[in-house]
């Protein structure tokens, strides 16, 4: 609104894909029956001790060098003390003053224009359990149920400044960081299924004054939901504001049938976590070796990535940003124009066809039949005028079905282009020895039929006319008979 500005930070958990937890050896995968992954170390049960999953630290690290942090070579956890059902110890294992990493930044665009976000920290923590508030399993209404199978599992908490204005810089920033992180193989990015949330702090203020309340949006699990929410928030402060009421701090839950935030509880601070160094473990001391091995591990990112599609290839923002929204994605059209040769027509089926056949059929791109090579040697067949490009699309949709290479299915249908420029001569003159009212139309000044004498000449060629010879005879006979 007009004289306001909004000021937005995202905190961001995202689950490590380790196949055990984070201090025990209890699997991590999804979908078990309730309380069925739990041991004396997730449980708390006194005199169980946490033993530190490697993996996790690596992934955690990878995730930290993608995005440009620095990672600190000794890093302390603590525990981080409150009650609630979901947290059998009574505390959360995190980290506090002593991060793994800090001073980050990730670049996005938008509509807006270009923007770096900074990130304050990135730390490693277990995750809570879960509650289930339905009534399930003959409970009664006023009854909820705790699942502990996801106590424990590792998370990173990827804590930005309070850089974005806007909901939408606020999802431009949250999609560029689930680029990274499933990059980075530490993440799936299933919101869905909680391996992905965010919480967003927003506050307003009037144009030039200092920064004002914030209020707390938590466990927003959707890329929906966060414009929603934020959207909201900034409305219902900057309301509040001009009829002289004040911003409590406090978190606010999203209630997605209403698309309003609600109060949940005062805004907690840090002391009131009552932080203490957690003696069942020393400090997290990561060697500048391991840092190397994990860096020589990293791909591309998508960022740098974009950029250079743009810069090499000439490829637009949109296409760009379109092709590097999946790692596998842009493996698929890298491998694709090395097989192609033609960056252009290379990001045009992968983007359009490739992506358009795949949502369509709901198949992963892991499971599509038209493998990278297969598709290059459909766009050279393009290039070299052996087929159309109709001929090409109707060829992919059998390659799709059936993996079938693209030359066979050429050969056994016969869709080849046809470019004798006499056999297709001889075609042109047949139809227009046949469309003598057609003919006399054209010549008289009515030149909008030609379209009519293509679509003939396509017709009686079985679509196997080469359009740019057939366009160019056609002219010739047409305009030449009717001098």
């Amino acid at each position: 609104m007009p004289g306001w500005e909004a000021i937005i930070g995202l905190e961001v958990h995202a689950r490590l894909l380790t196949r055990t937890k984070l201090f025990c050896a209890c699997e991590t995968a999804f979908g078990a029956p309730a309380n069925t992954r739990v041991c004396p170390v997730c449980l708390g049960y006194p005199g169980a001790l946490p033993v530190l999953n490697e993996a996790a630290v690596e992934l955690a690290a990878g995730v930290a060098l993608a995005t440009g942090c620095a990672v600190h070579q000794e890093s302390v956890f603590a525990r981080k003390n409150y009650f609630y059902p979901d947290l059998p110890k009574g505390y959360q294992i995190s980290q506090f003053d002593r991060p793994l990493a800090t001073g980050g930044y990730l670049d996005i665009t938008t509509r807006e224009g270009a923007r770096r976000v900074r990130i304050h920290r990135i730390h490693i923590e277990e995750d809570a359990g879960k509650l289930i508030h339905d009534a399930t399993g003959g409970a009664s209404q006023d009854t909820s149920l705790v699942d502990l199978n996801r106590a424990g599992t590792p998370l990173i908490e990827i804590v930005s400044d309070p850089d974005l204005r806007s909901s939408e810089e606020a999802l431009a920033y949250l999609t560029r960081l689930r680029q990274v992180v499933m990059y980075c193989d530490a993440c799936d990015g299933n919101m869905e299924e909680g391996s992905l949330r965010c919480d967003a702090n927003v506050s307003v203020r009037r144009d030039g004054e200092p920064l004002g309340t914030r209020s707390e949006v938590k466990n927003l699990n959707s890329f929906r939901f966060l414009a929603k929410a934020v959207d909201f928030e900034i409305e219902r402060q900057i309301a509040l504001l001009e009829t002289g009421g004040t911003v409590v701090q406090e978190t606010r839950l999203f209630d997605p049938a209403t698309g309003e935030t609600r109060a949940m509880r005062s805004k907690e601070e840090a002391h009131d976590y009552r932080y203490l160094p957690e003696p069942d473990l020393p400090p997290l001391v990561v060697s500048a070796a391991a840092l190397d091995r994990v860096k020589a591990r990293l791909p591309e990112m998508p960022a740098p990535r974009a950029e250079r599609y743009r810069r090499d290839y000439g490829l637009s923002l949109e296409d760009s940003e379109t092709l590097v929204a999946t790692r596998e994605l842009a493996e698929y059209f890298e491998r694709t124009l090395a097989a192609a040769a033609s960056p252009r027509a290379a990001a045009n089926w992968v983007r359009n066809e490739v992506v358009g056949l795949c949502n369509q059929k709901k198949t992963p791109l892991s499971s599509f039949l038209v493998t990278p090579g297969m598709l290059g040697e459909l766009i050279r067949m393009i290039d070299s005028g052996e087929i159309s490009g109709k001929a090409a699309k109707d060829a992919f949709e059998e390659m799709a079905d059936s993996g079938e290479a693209p030359h066979a299915i050429v050969e056994r249908r016969g869709l080849s282009q046809l470019s004798d420029p006499e056999a297709i001569r001889e075609i042109v003159e047949r139809v227009v020895a046949s469309n003598d009212a057609q003919v006399a139309l054209y010549r008289a000044g009515k030149t909008g039929l030609f379209g009519h004498f293509v679509g003939q000449v396509m017709k009686a060629s079985r679509g196997r006319a080469n359009p740019e010879i057939a366009n160019r005879l056609l002219r010739e006979i047409l305009d030449r008979d009717g001098s």
